[in-house]
């Protein structure tokens, strides 16, 4: 007799992070919002986080914060099959209105000045841009890309 495969919900996972972070007050807001919004954990590259009084939930006790040291490191410890999602205003880049956001991903904010580099960007899977021709606040477009993802729950 033929075992039956099992069945498990396709809802997947996911992870937000800033790269290259200036305003410290931006990871405290991007991880309630990550928390809130259903996020596995948020990230930085090239930079630290201290605590700062913006997470008013304490949501370091409720989802994991990693450092990475650089795009190198964030690279080799992806988790399997999870594709990275750059969000950037960038030609190449999807509008978040018709995309269809991975069951597994990653994604990855630059800072407010500058956005990610030309070299992180190629190291993306994918790019997704939000309406607009200026840079939003770093936690303002990351929560807008969760209540994205939220709405279309991917499957």
């Amino acid at each position: 007799m033929a075992r039956l495969k099992q069945q498990y919900p396709a809802n997947g996972f996911f992870g937000i992070g800033v790269f290259n972070n200036k305003e410290q007050v931006n990871i405290g807001t991007l991880w309630r919002s990550a928390y809130i919004m259903g996020a596995a954990f948020i990230f930085t590259v090239d930079s630290k986080y201290k605590k700062h009084t913006s997470d008013v939930i304490n949501t370091w006790q409720k989802i994991p914060l990693f450092h990475y040291r650089d795009m190198d490191d964030l690279i080799d410890h992806l988790p399997y099959d999870t594709r990275l999602v750059g969000v950037e205003l960038d030609d190449r880049a999807v509008d978040i209105a018709t995309y269809q956001h991975p069951c597994r991903c990653v994604y990855l904010l630059g800072n407010e000045q500058s956005g990610l580099p030309r070299d992180v960007i190629a190291r993306c899977h994918q790019l997704i841009k939000l309406p607009g021709e200026y840079s939003l606040n770093v936690s303002v477009a990351g929560s807008i890309v969760l209540y994205d993802r939220q709405l279309k729950k991917p499957t």
